[in-house]
């Protein structure tokens, strides 16, 4: 299970401490993919940050019983200067997975060619966002954080994207980033919506897509 205890996260602008974060109290059930909505600078990749352990809250904490992915859309997970295939073993290590099981897992998914063997600085932002995903997708973690990068590519891609984390989903739960309401409906069950620095789930999905494009309004 997913907890959020007194989560809360705020930073100075002109002088003036802005709570993004705003003393967050909430369990998340396990097994779910849930769509994580709200307005443009409502918080969304702060949250995403702070449940991977990048960002440190002001107060409180969030505390997990399982393993959790980095923010799959960040790009700053990846070394410019190393090649794909460098940042795949780097990061086999760190989470002590097999490296050749990965590296032949993110080579086949990522479609990169002979770009998996050059410096990441040379990739579009959608050649990074392969590899992030499948770098991630290749790992098999207990929460998945992912933002936007099921989007890329055309729609053969795509599927194969929607294929690979379906699969993951049957032992995993998520928490997924999309402006596209119709990627979050083919990926997600459930959902919840930022908005004032606070989170409500729903259950169902539709509701909770009502609920945000209301607020958005």
């Amino acid at each position: 299970m997913l907890t959020f205890e007194n989560l809360t996260k705020g930073f100075w602008v002109n002088g003036h401490y802005r709570v993004v974060i705003d003393d967050l109290d909430i369990a998340l059930p396990d097994g779910k993919s849930l769509a994580l909505m709200g307005r443009n600078g409502a918080g969304k990749s702060t949250l995403m940050e702070l449940i991977s352990g990048i960002m440190r809250p002001d107060k409180g904490r969030v505390y997990s019983d399982g393993s959790i992915s980095w923010p799959i859309g960040l790009s700053s997970a990846f070394h410019r200067e190393m090649s794909g295939a460098e940042n795949v073993r780097f990061i086999a290590r760190i989470y002590g997975v097999d490296t050749e099981e990965l590296l032949e897992f993110v080579m086949d998914f990522s479609e990169l060619g002979e770009f998996f063997y050059m410096p990441v600085r040379a990739y579009s932002s959608g050649m990074r966002s392969r590899l992030a995903f499948g770098t991630s997708m290749g790992i098999k973690f207990d929460y998945y954080l992912v933002d936007e990068v099921t989007a890329v590519g055309d729609a053969r891609f795509k599927r194969k994207s929607q294929a690979v984390f379906a699969e993951r989903m049957k032992s995993s739960s998520a928490i997924v980033v999309n402006h596209s309401m119709g990627q979050l409906r083919s990926l997600c069950d459930a959902g919840l919506v930022l908005e004032g620095g606070k989170v409500t789930y729903f259950d169902d999905l539709e509701e909770a897509i009502e609920y945000h494009q209301n607020s958005m309004a």
